[in-house]
């Protein structure tokens, strides 16, 4: 592996660093994006029963905001529950915008990694092609291991670039996604509730 990483020159360096970074991104999300925590089931009934039994306390409401991001929306519009419908609604959607960033926590590095390392590489590619010729122009034709080593250097960095960006694009693409549907469930939960308690007041 050295050798590999040797042979491809110092452009090897930031590709490498690239392909540690984006690791430790994918598995960390793989981590938090677990729908158990973001958005677990069930917790909607748990809440309007605490509702309906007048145990919505002080102490309830901070055990929800802390129990999950659809915990901490639900409880944004049960502060405001008598408050009217629309005041809910307003506090869920504030609460919700700053959840969609946390979900979205180190995405746009991630996304970052998955264009520049193509990128890296094809520098990789310029600067073995340049030090090939430069040295056929002191050495000439006659040592194909000057030759082998430059060439090396340009196919090795192309194919670690791309080797890094492709899955990285994917999961990057792929979490994207997750944190989308999360979102859409978490918006029909805080929904669901706001109807639940609305019939609740009319009838």
């Amino acid at each position: 592996m050295f050798e590999i990483i040797k042979a491809g020159g110092w452009v090897m360096l930031p590709i490498l660093l690239c392909s540690i970074l984006s690791m430790a991104i994918i598995g960390e999300r793989f981590w938090t994006l677990r729908r158990k925590n973001i958005a677990p089931k069930g917790l909607v009934t748990q809440v309007w029963k605490w509702v309906k039994e007048g145990r919505l306390d002080k102490k309830r409401l901070n055990s929800l905001r802390s129990h999950s991001p659809l915990g901490k929306i639900l409880a944004a519009g049960l502060v405001n529950m008598h408050h009217g419908r629309e005041a809910m609604k307003t506090s869920i959607e504030e609460v919700g915008n700053q959840i969609v960033h946390e979900l979205e926590r180190y995405l746009n590095t991630l996304g970052t990694i998955a264009e520049i390392t193509p990128l890296l590489g094809l520098l990789g590619t310029v600067t073995g092609i340049i030090r090939m010729m430069s040295a056929v122009g002191e050495a000439g034709l006659g040592n194909p291991q000057i030759l082998s080593s430059g060439l090396a250097e340009a196919l090795l960095t192309t194919a670690a670039g791309l080797f890094v960006a492709i899955p990285a694009f994917i999961f990057y693409r792929y979490f994207r996604g997750l944190v989308d549907t999360l979102v859409v469930t978490m918006e029909q939960e805080a929904l669901k509730m706001l109807d639940v308690l609305q019939s609740e007041r009319e009838s």
